[in-house]
């Protein structure tokens, strides 16, 4: 028997508001999985399936879940196309009212960085490869 990665999931205060925040984001999340206790979404390009479920939907898979807290609860990075493509995302979610948490910065390790926060806390980070000098 093999073993494969098959979903990521996030608990979530909020569904509305998290899939708005992924929406933003630019994945294409049905309106009627906003007020669903548990939503699922294929991600692109033969990625894996990212799913939410409710805080109430946690705790009654196991009534001794408690909601995460503190920073880093969870930490998701999207591939940009380009440069460009970090910065316009970054800027488009923070004047949307999200959370900034690192403003596009140009890494050491050869990428274009960027952390927003979703509602619940979780980092999105943006990423792409800065392009080639000289």
């Amino acid at each position: 028997m093999s073993i494969r990665f098959h979903f990521i999931g996030l608990s979530t205060a909020d569904m509305a508001r998290s899939l708005g925040f992924y929406r933003a984001l630019g994945f294409a999340i049905p309106a009627d999985a906003d007020d669903q206790p548990h939503a699922e979404f294929q991600l692109p390009d033969g990625g894996p399936l990212m799913a939410w479920d409710t805080h109430e939907t946690a705790k009654s898979i196991d009534p001794d879940w408690t909601p995460p807290a503190g920073t880093a609860r969870a930490s998701l990075a999207f591939e940009c196309e380009d440069v460009a493509q970090v910065d316009k995302t970054y800027a488009r979610l923070v004047d949307a009212g999200y959370e900034g948490a690192l403003e596009p910065f140009d890494g050491f390790w050869g990428q274009r960085y960027a952390v927003v926060l979703d509602p619940d806390g979780n980092n999105v980070d943006l990423f792409a490869p800065l392009p080639p000098t000289g």
